[in-house]
């Protein structure tokens, strides 16, 4: 047995500490185990979660974002580019080759049909006529003197032949004087032909040397010089072009690309309207003059030119502007219009009221905001749609109703403008919010 500890009356007695029973200490022991402490956390965060939702269903309503329903033109057109060029363009080139001696012709100028712009140095192709003039001369003097052999073999003959009818000369004789006459007769022909020959070769050089000056064909202003004063222009192979002249400023076409997907809805006729980057605040109008139908295949794309007519008597359009043009291909001047959002539009909770009711009613529609807040799905019938509008032909709306085109939640930030929703006031239902 241990040995009591001796007491001092002077030190404090400290009671042994109580122990709790078994049963006591086993209601107080925590959970040690992994799966029992993640089992507590996952069905806290459940209890949260629910709590979360049911508070922001309670809290965040519905509201719809509308636009006007409207009367305006809806406009079908077909967008691309193109270039603005001369509708006649003349290329000036040259037929003869040498070295430029003068230059008469400068951008801008204006020149008349059979003005001189340039000129090639001459002085060869005049060689070549004077040459050809003198065999010229010398062909017609050849000729002159055959003719006069042909006139003495024909008097030969002639005295010869009465001769032998005397007995005076043979007959050898007479065949020789006819032999000479024959021959003279073809020598004289000869020169003849050999005359027209030179003539032809003198007129050819003649040809060439009236080449040697580059006039305009048309009357017109020069867009485009390619040669100056001292360059030798070479024409062996091919016609180098020189000038390029435009026969007309003041009519303009444009030369647009169109896809193949579109070109069938182009027609000769249709009106158009494009801009230019020199004046971006300016609109242009033109007419579909033709539909060529020659394709233009680039990296197996293909396109068509589609020319557009523009009048330009103000000279503001310039040869090889780039055009965006529009070519109206449809217009409804004056027609009952809503934005395409609308018909792309399904709400996520319907009302009662907006629930489809029937078979005609499961095509398209739009849904209206009435004034209780709650919205109405009305079918309708479209015609044409341009890509911001479409047109109503038939459907129990009018102009002034509110279509709904998107809807948010409170706390929400509104969704961005978009074209369609432009055409009225964006409106949040339930609470008569403007934006």
């Amino acid at each position: 047995m241990p040995r009591p500890l001796p007491t001092d009356p002077d030190r404090p007695t400290i009671p042994p500490p109580v122990r709790p029973a078994p049963a006591a200490r086993a209601r107080l022991r925590l959970p040690r185990s992994r799966a029992a402490r993640w089992a507590a956390a996952a069905g806290g965060a459940l209890l949260l979660f629910a709590a979360w939702e049911h508070w922001g269903t309670a809290t965040a309503p519905q509201r719809y974002v509308t636009a006007d329903v409207t009367r305006g033109p809806v406009v079908r057109s077909i967008t691309t580019t193109g270039a603005v060029d001369p509708v006649i363009t003349v290329e000036v080139g040259a037929y003869v080759s040498g070295t430029l001696q003068s230059c008469s012709c400068d951008y801008n100028t204006q020149v008349k049909a059979g003005q001189l712009c340039a000129k090639i140095d001459p002085r060869p192709y005049q060689v070549v006529v004077d040459q050809d003039v003198a065999n010229l001369a010398t062909a017609r003097a050849q000729l002159h003197k055959d003719q006069a052999g042909l006139a003495y073999a024909k008097i030969s003959f002639a005295r010869d032949s009465r001769l032998l009818g005397k007995g005076i000369v043979s007959q050898d004789t007479v065949d020789n004087d006819k032999s000479v006459l024959d021959q003279a007769t073809s020598q004289v022909e000869l020169d003849e032909a050999t005359i027209r020959q030179r003539d032809a070769e003198l007129h050819a050089a003649q040809v060439n040397l009236v080449y040697t000056n580059i006039t305009s064909p048309v009357d017109g202003t020069v867009v485009a010089r390619n040669v100056t004063i001292g360059q030798t222009v070479a024409a062996s192979f091919q016609t180098p072009t020189l000038f390029l002249i435009a026969q007309d400023l003041t009519k303009m076409q444009v030369d647009t690309n169109v896809s193949e997907s579109d070109v069938g809805t182009a027609q000769v006729g249709q009106k158009s309207t494009f801009t230019v980057e020199a004046f971006p605040g300016r609109t242009f109008t033109g007419q579909v003059s033709q539909v060529r139908e020659a394709p233009i295949t680039v990296q197996n794309v293909v396109t068509y030119d589609v020319v557009v007519n523009v009048d330009n008597s103000d000279l503001a359009l310039l040869p090889g502007m780039t055009a965006n043009t529009h070519i109206v291909t449809a217009d409804h001047p004056d027609v009952l219009r809503v934005p395409l959002e609308a018909l792309r539009f399904s709400p996520r909770a319907l009302t009662p009221d907006a629930a489809p009711k029937g078979r005609h009613e499961r095509g398209r529609a739009v849904h209206v905001l009435r004034s209780d807040g709650s919205i109405e799905r009305v079918p309708v019938t479209i015609g044409l749609e341009d890509g911001k509008f479409a047109e109503v032909t038939d459907g129990k709306i009018a102009a002034g109703d509110q279509v709904v085109v998107d809807e948010v939640t409170d706390g929400a930030a509104p969704p961005h403008p978009s074209p369609g929703a432009q055409a009225g006031p964006r409106r949040f239902g339930g609470g008569g919010l403007h934006l």
